[in-house]
């Protein structure tokens, strides 16, 4: 059975690069975010707005233990989704947990462009925006780093990286592409 949890910064690439593996291994891909959405017909912005962070997180928290339950599957958590509850715990003993590290510059450069997308990021300013990544990863730097595998994606900048960066991932936790049943 496979089930690897991406987790790290937002903008890290967890989603691209959890599409590509999933695609890789011929199993389903889930992004927690996306999953919330559909489940609760609104997006994480309206919840946010409606019910605060305190409330996304506690449907996050619940979410995250539906789709940590299905079997071959890649999941892609949300930046915070370690850091909230005893989340990063429960997802190291549901599967194997991959950190996707980037540092702040390169973070900075792949959210300037979707701040506005992003209910934590909306309406900083530019040295605001760059401020908050390093303090934010300061913080969830310590929940990051418990999981069982960490991978340097900083590098990841067209296809052919992304290729290696998912050769890379099969290696690290040696997966295989599953056998239909």
């Amino acid at each position: 059975m496979i089930r690897v949890i991406l987790i790290g910064y937002m903008g890290a690439g967890k989603t691209t690069i959890g599409k590509a593996l999933a695609k890789e291994l011929g199993v389903p891909f889930y992004d927690l975010d996306w999953y919330i959405t559909s489940r609760m017909r609104k997006t994480v912005g309206q919840i946010f707005e409606e019910r605060g962070e305190e409330g996304f997180r506690q449907i996050e928290h619940n979410m995250l233990h539906e789709v940590a339950e299905f079997e071959d599957v890649i999941i892609s958590c949300g930046g915070g989704t370690p850091c909230f509850f005893d989340n990063i715990d429960y997802m190291n003993q549901q599967g194997q947990v991959v950190y996707l590290k980037l540092d702040p510059e390169t973070l900075y450069k792949h959210l300037k462009m979707s701040k506005n997308d992003r209910p934590l990021l909306r309406g900083k300013s530019e040295g605001e925006l760059i401020a908050f990544i390093r303090e934010q990863l300061q913080k969830r730097e310590p929940f990051y780093t418990k999981a069982r595998y960490t991978l340097d994606v900083t590098l990841i900048d067209d296809m052919s990286k992304l290729q290696t960066c998912v050769k890379n991932v099969k290696e690290l936790l040696n997966l295989q592409k599953t056998e239909a049943k």
